[in-house]
């Protein structure tokens, strides 16, 4: 037993709307098979409690039939009516406003939603309290109101009081909609200057008893979610948002669901869209939305297929990737093979320096080949500062001797088996012209890993009907693909955008202060940023900070610092060792 909506999605039909009358629908036996995949030529009429349907091709036919639940004292078969609010809430108070700004969320956008207060018993806490009150409205008619306390985590509804969406008619007209897990979360999409957003009435439950009626709220706002072209699922990222999220895309439909990854950056985690907002803004709030994936729809693989993957992992266990040449900075980090690194810092943090330093370390110690396209680096000065690092002597007269003719021609030569440098010379460098290049240093030289530096030098090409958060997403994923195809490691250097000062110093950024997206952040393997806390009064300490990493076994979250030896462009753990 079960809704009609329950009942129709066990035979995996998802009807228009639950409107009695007739539809046409594609058929989940035969239309994906057919030549004619679009052709609706399922036939399904829905008549009061019920529904039939039959295939035109295929010949499935079938009927199902919402039955009463059974109820104790022999009472009566029939439903019974909602309980509707006797009364809209009161104004809402100083007190509520400020609960409100200390979350983020407008004054305005609470009056639009026609937030008020109350003082109301609630049996969470086994007492009256102070509440903040969430009205839900379905074609403008008060169905239910929530009831959160001002001074904990306890709430109540109006008892007996039909559960629909918060915010229903907020997507009653449109082509897409957001689903969160709270009232405050789709508050602050609003304030970010997001509305096609509804909230689930009871956060992350999904049992199906009928004291809860967890999910009968998708049964009772079924007419608005029918029309749904896009479905955009950013529940809490935790283990029951992540339960809510795979049952509300099953009941859905997952070829119409997307899902959000809120801020994970060791720095400044997020757990939902009310805490992106306070923790990064609505810029990054909005971004987030922005960079939804498509709802993952696994296909099916034979388990013997991975059997010498698993060999291997048994045998070998998870393995950490390369060194990086400095001790302090190898507990953080280490280097994989068909990974993607993006590497931040503000203006001359010495990003660039830091992979040179890295570069020359791995080629010394594994033997890897580079694929360098630095637009900021003429070929000779780029080539001098490798011999530095390689030799530990300064390639100018300076405190100590230049390194001689036969020296700078000894680095030349060893640069020579570990370095190409790309230049797009009379052309204007695109992604594709980069790695159509690195594929060509691939085959000829067995090139290892590929410095893009930096991202903002490229020539874009965006397609004006892409965002820039869609844009950077597609150019990410590409370069990813490229990393793993070729079994690459690549570095993109990006920019982050003006960043304000704090007590005078500028601070050291994060992933999701990089210009263009949060897909940054998002995409890569590893985050690193360079920092230089006092650029100053010292120059030479330079912070490495690793604030994403993908896989435990390549490293962890943390900062470690070097100093920077400016006369030979070298990096040491401190305190300074001898060059």
């Amino acid at each position: 037993m079960g809704t009609l909506l329950e009942l129709l999605l066990e035979h995996d039909i998802r009807p228009r709307t639950y409107r009695e009358g007739d539809q046409k629908l594609l058929c989940p036996k035969c239309s994906l098979q057919r030549k004619h995949r679009k052709d609706p030529c399922l036939s399904l009429t829905i008549d009061g409690g019920g529904a039939v349907w039959l295939c035109h091709h295929c010949q499935w036919s079938g009927r199902v039939r919402e039955h009463p639940r059974p109820r104790e004292h022999h009472s009566s078969p029939h439903r019974k009516t909602p309980v509707r609010p006797k009364a809209s809430p009161r104004e809402l108070t100083q007190e509520a406003l400020r609960w409100l700004a200390g979350r983020g969320i407008s004054e305005a956008v609470a009056r639009r939603n026609c937030l008020g207060s109350a003082c109301v018993y609630l049996p969470a806490i086994g007492a009256e309290a102070d509440c903040i009150c969430f009205p839900y409205f379905r074609k403008g008619e008060l169905v239910n109101i929530k009831f959160r306390a001002l001074d904990a985590k306890a709430f109540t509804q109006i008892k007996g009081a039909e559960p629909i969406l918060y915010g229903l008619d907020d997507i009653s007209d449109a082509e897409r909609a957001i689903i969160v897990e709270g009232e405050c979360d789709k508050l602050a999409l609003e304030t970010a200057g997001i509305r096609d957003v509804v909230s689930v009435p009871n956060g992350a439950s999904v049992s199906d008893d009928e004291d809860s009626a967890s999910l009968a709220y998708l049964a009772n706002s079924a007419e608005q979610l029918s029309g749904i072209k896009q479905i955009i699922l950013a529940v809490d990222a935790d283990d029951k948002g992540r339960v809510l999220e795979e049952e509300l895309a099953r009941r859905l439909g997952k070829e119409r669901c997307w899902r959000v990854r809120w801020p994970d950056a060791a720095d400044a985690p997020c757990k939902d869209a009310n805490e992106t907002l306070l923790a990064h803004g609505a810029d990054v709030l909005c971004e987030c939305i922005n960079a939804a994936e498509p709802y993952p729809i696994a296909g099916l693989h034979e388990i013997l297929g991975y059997a010498d993957d698993v060999l291997q992992l048994y045998n070998d266990g998870r393995k950490r990737g390369l060194l990086t040449g400095w001790a302090s900075v190898d507990e953080l980090m280490t280097i994989r093979p068909g990974e993607l690194s993006v590497v931040t810092g503000i203006p001359n943090s010495g990003k660039s320096e830091f992979l040179d330093a890295l570069m020359v370390n791995i080629a010394e110690r594994y033997g890897w080949h580079f694929a360098v396209c630095s637009f900021e680096n003429p070929p000779a000065e780029h080539i001098a500062k490798f011999a530095e690092k390689y030799l530990g002597m300064p390639f100018w007269d300076g405190p100590t001797w230049r390194m001689s003719k036969q020296d700078l021609m000894r680095a030349v030569e060893w640069e020579q088996q570990h370095f190409a440098l790309m230049r797009a010379d009379d052309d204007a460098p695109t992604l594709d012209w980069i790695l159509d290049t690195a594929r060509a240093a691939v085959l000829r030289y067995g090139s290892r890993g590929l410095i893009i530096d930096p991202y903002n030098e490229i020539e874009h090409r965006r397609p004006q009907s892409m965002t820039e958060t869609e844009y950077v997403s597609e150019l990410l994923g590409k370069v990813r693909r490229f990393a793993q195809l070729h079994d690459l490691h690549i570095w993109i250097v990006a920019h982050p955008a003006k960043m304000q000062r704090e007590n005078g110093k500028l601070p050291p950024p994060t992933l999701y202060d990089i210009s263009g997206s949060a897909n940054w952040a998002n995409k890569a393997d590893l985050g690193i940023v360079v920092h230089r806390p006092d650029p100053i009064g010292d120059p030479t300490t330079t912070e490495i900070y690793v604030r994403k990493v993908r896989f435990k076994s390549v490293g962890k979250i943390g900062v470690t610092s070097l100093r920077y030896h400016k006369v030979t462009g070298r990096f040491f753990e401190l305190p300074i060792r001898a060059a």
